[in-house]
């Protein structure tokens, strides 16, 4: 789906965050809401090697695998007028062009019982493209994590502001793979720390 498409005829759009988003959305917005998506799990199965990792040591940051079963937290902001055509600029670059994601349009539920769902921008790795690295163990991609670092800063970095979205902005959800890789990673660091 080309940005062009994507704004033929709108006036505003939302657009979900899961990842670096949801602590650092760098782009203008009229506002922004917590809630989730269903039929998706976020997974730290996306190799980074411009913001958070390098050719030699990729980082590991996340995308979204279908799962019937699954929702995945995050927030919507809305962009409306020139911040439409900004943010999808700015998007592209970040997410298309550096990262190699996709986009696709599914329906957002804003957190609370009263507000219907509304339609919203999504970007999503898939397993196609060469910066994906697939499944792997806690410790794996913990390990993995805690050793990489980009031009953006230390893959560390990413998985901790996350970690710290969740626990904030979503306390009655319990992110497995998130607490578990975060808990890894931190391990590995204190023990990097001790060795030195």
């Amino acid at each position: 789906m080309k940005p062009q498409d994507i704004i033929a005829g709108k006036t505003s759009l939302w657009i979900f965050g899961y990842g670096s988003l949801v602590w650092k959305p760098d782009f203008k917005y009229q506002r922004s809401k917590v809630g989730y998506i269903q039929g998706y799990k976020r997974r730290f199965w996306h190799g980074d090697n411009f913001h958070r990792g390098n050719d030699e040591l990729p980082g590991r940051v996340v995308t979204l695998i279908e799962d019937d079963d699954e929702t995945t937290w995050g927030v919507a902001f809305e962009v409306a007028g020139s911040q439409l055509e900004e943010s999808l600029k700015y998007l592209n670059v970040r997410e298309t062009v550096c990262g190699g994601y996709m986009t696709k349009m599914v329906d957002f539920f804003p957190e609370g019982n009263d507000q219907p769902p509304v339609q919203a921008l999504v970007y999503i790795a898939t397993s196609d493209n060469p910066l994906y690295l697939g499944p792997a163990t806690s410790e794996e991609i913990g390990a993995q994590i805690a050793m990489s670092r980009g031009k953006t800063g230390h893959n560390l970095e990413y998985l901790l502001r996350l970690a710290e979205f969740m626990r904030s902005s979503c306390p009655h959800v319990e992110d497995h793979h998130l607490f578990s890789i975060e808990a890894t990673a931190l391990t590995m660091v204190s023990y990097l720390f001790a060795a030195q």
